[in-house]
This record gives C-alpha cells, structure tokens and sequence, in this order.
C-alpha cells in the first residue's frame, strides 16, 4: 500500500483491522477483552466522529470508525482530532495525554492504567499506516 489513506476514513479502518489483526496476537494483547470507544471533537470536516476497538481474548474483533454514536464500550476517551492524530503518528503517548488532561476517560482507571501497554502497542500499529490527517 503506497497510497496515503484518509485518517478514520472506511478504507483507513479496513486496513487498521487487517494490520491489528496480522500484527498483534492474542499474547501481546495479553489475552484481554475489552473494548474502547475514541470520541475526536473538532474534527476538520465540523463533525465529531469515533473509532471504535474491540479485543476479546487477545484478539481484535472490531474496528470501526463513523460519526454519530460509537458502539457501546468499557472505555470512552474523548479528546481533540489533533490530539489524537499525534497519538496515531506517534508523537504524543496515550498516557501522557491522559495525564496532562488532552484525553479525558470514562471508565475504570485502574484497569485502564493496566491496559496502557496494550494500547501502546495498537497505537505503534496505527502509527504505521500511511494517512493524510
């Protein structure tokens, strides 16, 4: 794939699941179920949208990307498009953004703090699709 993708675009998503899939398995998704919904507010197209990502025992089932109401999650974060963006090309850690207050997260803390690895590792994967943010 040479071609940039537009960044939460249907064809930005299909890849995102078909590199999820073929790049992490179930032990370096430690064997967890969970789901989280991104809410990205001030999007440039004046929508809201989400993407949405499923794991159940260390495999992703779902993604999906839309505007509108996101698919029922454990995790909501909510941020800045560009917020997320830089966590997408690597240049702002997910933590770090929770932590300073660019993301804010609805549900349990302590169990999202121990999932933080495993969110490093699908944000690595997103940061290497080529997409036009």
């Amino acid at each position: 794939m040479s071609e940039n993708l537009e960044y939460l675009s249907p064809a930005w998503r299909d890849e995102a699941l078909k590199r999820l899939q073929s790049e992490l398995t179930p032990e370096k998704m430690n064997k967890v179920t969970t789901s989280m919904s991104n809410i990205y507010k001030n999007c440039p197209k004046g929508v809201d949208m989400f993407l949405f990502v499923e794991c159940k025992e260390g495999k992703i089932t779902r993604v999906e990307t839309g505007t509108g109401e996101p698919p029922k999650a454990e995790f909501l974060i909510t941020g800045n498009y560009e917020t997320f963006a830089r966590i997408s090309r690597a240049e702002l850690g997910a933590q770090k953004a929770l932590m300073t207050g660019k993301l804010k997260l609805k549900g349990n803390l302590a169990k999202a703090l121990k999932l933080a690895a495993v969110s490093d590792r699908l944000n690595k994967v997103l940061a290497k699709i080529p997409a036009n943010y």
